[in-house]
């Protein structure tokens, strides 16, 4: 028999004959106590000692989330629902804020700071115990959330409710979260699914060239060999399931409910083939995506300044932006990043995937917030201004305003998917191919739906360019046919090789993305990334009182050859924002050059992304007033 050591919290692991089991042991019996209690105190946890107690949680939770199947809706509500389990523990103990779903106020019996921190972890623990209790990866998941119990001296057994003790008050709110949770719209007690949804298109066969469309606006399915999520996990369906098409009908924080349509915020529908007001723009879309596919060329030579001095600065919903002169903050100019234009494209893509063990774009902010966050303190005042905050109540007032946020950019975001089921740039451009050019009645292969001919970018296959020596040599036998020249796709060895920017079949197109994962299993319009980003950007723009990063400047080195869709880069290359627009911004702006949306998803995406972050940065602070 082998005992493992029994944590604070009073767990002891005793294997026998390779058998686990779990036994309660009394903290008196282990001689240790907690802050509230007499004697001995509990040890404070060695990593990272200037973490708040809702930092910890945050970060488990951004662990589980690594492990888990990435979907975005489903994480970010999970994100807000465990904030919001911090929030109203801490705002329990304070005589003015208001919680969201639990009003009471309780008595700390003159230890706030320890009645805090028990109550926010009981609720904290019980609602991500709950929600990851079937989820992937949950072995691992569920024994880091009772490690942390084990490290703060919280005994997990005591799950009672009634009673004025922290730990029944934080048992007490993530029973209300967790009840709240099953009548919100989600569908979480059937696996968030929407039984009512069917793709009107027959899914495409990733592997093999052509396509056949019911409606050319309509999402449409892959159906991929070997099929992974993006942080690797087997998916044992070929098909692709949509995700959350419901989504628009879930109970929002700050944004109105969705009502009958499950758009709480519409735009309107994305353009679309054949209608005489944007079917131009529509084309317009699929040749920038060609475009930006061949920017992703690992071999050329041309380079490109991707400093704050030259990128970011855009209005709302454009890429007009010409960069800053100097920085606000430093007032000195910003230095030139001079990178090679083929390495900065490709890591753009590959850093704002969120991958390899993706916490998903709502979990990507949540890491932003928290480094911006270390950088600021001790400084921390709300809104940049007025007394500074403690961490522990900077950290729940930041994740409550956060993540309801990007929570409702879900909400918002996944009902326009729902409602507009907008078709994705791999279809579109494999459609408009197969049917042939648009641009000369006159020549081969025209068809009036067909992809626009480009020179140098999209042509027909003819007999000189597939002669001997020829452009297009290696399509020869498809002469007639449309080629477009971008990225050619994955490489066979993609830790060694890389693939070039050439001439290709235009209905064999792929993005730029594992061809275990091509392209995400929802529809395009609008840009979850956008969406989500944008809103993260107006709530720390809010809660620090600065659009700029801490310093003017923020930036993330992709090391040399770490890319995982080939290799690549060739040198390091080192992302910069001047602000969390500028993030944002870019954020969006990878998944055209990943080949994935197309610029009116992005752009909406951003403009609807606004509007859910400054609601949710504007009710958040009610709650903190109280009002």
């Amino acid at each position: 028999m082998n005992i493992r050591g029994a944590g604070a919290g009073g767990r002891a692991r005793i294997a026998v004959a390779g058998l686990t089991a779990v036994i309660v042991v009394s903290a008196a019996v282990l001689g240790v106590t907690r802050p509230w209690e007499t004697g001995p105190t509990c040890p404070p946890i060695a990593d990272h000692p200037t973490w708040s107690v809702a930092r910890r949680w945050d970060e488990a939770l951004l662990d589980a989330i690594r492990r888990s199947l990435p979907n975005p809706p489903v994480h970010a509500r999970n994100l807000f629902h465990v904030s919001v389990a911090m929030w109203d523990a801490w705002a329990a103990y304070d005589t003015t804020a208001s919680g969201y779903v639990f009003k009471e106020k309780l008595n700390a019996a003159g230890n706030v700071a320890a009645a805090r921190n028990e109550a926010i972890s009981y609720a904290a623990y019980r609602v991500l115990s709950a929600r990851f209790i079937k989820a992937v990866g949950a072995d691992k998941s569920l024994s880091e959330f009772d490690d942390l119990m084990d490290a703060l001296c919280l005994p997990i057994s005591n799950t009672g409710t009634d009673g004025g003790s922290a730990a029944a008050a934080g048992n007490r709110i993530a029973k209300t979260i967790l009840d709240y949770g099953k009548a919100d719209g989600s569908n979480e007690l059937n696996g968030y699914a929407d039984p009512s949804y069917t793709p009107v298109n027959p899914p495409l066969v990733v592997a093999k060239p052509g396509i056949t469309l019911v409606d050319p606006n309509r999402w449409q399915p892959l159906e991929i060999e070997h099929m992974l999520s993006q942080n690797g996990i087997p998916l044992t369906n070929g098909v692709q399931q949509a995700v959350g098409p419901h989504w628009g009908h879930v109970t929002p924080f700050a944004i109105p409910a969705g009502g009958a349509s499950g758009t709480p915020i519409d735009p309107g529908s994305p353009p679309r083939l054949g209608d005489p007001a944007t079917d131009a723009l529509y084309r317009t879309q699929a040749v920038e995506v060609l475009r930006d596919s061949g920017l992703l060329d690992a071999l050329g030579g041309a380079t490109m300044d991707v400093s704050p001095r030259a990128i970011g600065g855009n209005d709302l919903g454009s890429n007009d932006g010409r960069g800053y002169s100097v920085n606000p903050i430093t007032t000195k100019p910003y230095a030139s990043n001079i990178v090679r234009q083929g390495d900065f494209y490709r890591a753009m893509v590959e850093f704002w995937a969120d991958g390899p063990s993706s916490e998903t774009p709502p979990g990507h902010w949540n890491v932003l917030a928290n480094t911006v966050s270390d950088q600021l303190a001790p400084n921390l005042r709300l809104g940049g201004k007025g007394p500074t905050l403690d961490r522990l109540q900077w950290d729940v007032k930041v994740y409550l305003a956060l993540n309801g946020a990007v929570h409702d950019a879900a909400i918002a975001a996944w009902g326009l998917k729902g409602r507009y089921d907008g078709i994705r740039p791999i279809s579109m451009i494999r459609y408009m191919a197969s049917l042939g050019q648009s641009s000369d009645p006159s020549r081969p292969a025209y068809n009036g739906e067909g992809l626009p001919l480009v020179p140098g970018l999209i042509e027909l296959v003819t007999k000189d360019a597939t002669a001997f020596g020829g452009s297009m040599a290696l399509l020869a036998g498809h002469e007639g046919e449309i080629a477009v020249r971008t990225w050619q796709g994955n490489p066979p060895d993609p830790k060694t090789q890389t693939s070039p920017v050439t001439w290709i079949l235009g209905t064999a197109w792929v993005p730029y993305q594992l061809p275990t994962f091509v392209t995400p299993s929802f529809q395009g319009y609008v840009s979850g990334h956008s969406t989500f980003s944008r809103a993260a950007a107006e709530v720390m723009t809010g809660i620090t009182g600065s659009e700029y990063f801490p310093g003017g400047l923020s930036e993330w080195t992709v090391k040399q050859g770490s890319f995982r869709v080939e290799a690549g880069p060739s040198g390091d290359v080192v992302l910069q924002w001047a602000t969390y627009y500028d993030a944002a911004d870019q954020a969006g702006q990878s998944r055209l050059f990943g080949g994935i949306h197309v610029q009116a998803d992005d752009f909406t995406g951003r403009v609807v992304g606004s509007t859910c972050g400054k609601d949710a940065w504007a009710l958040a602070q009610r709650y903190y007033a109280g009002r």
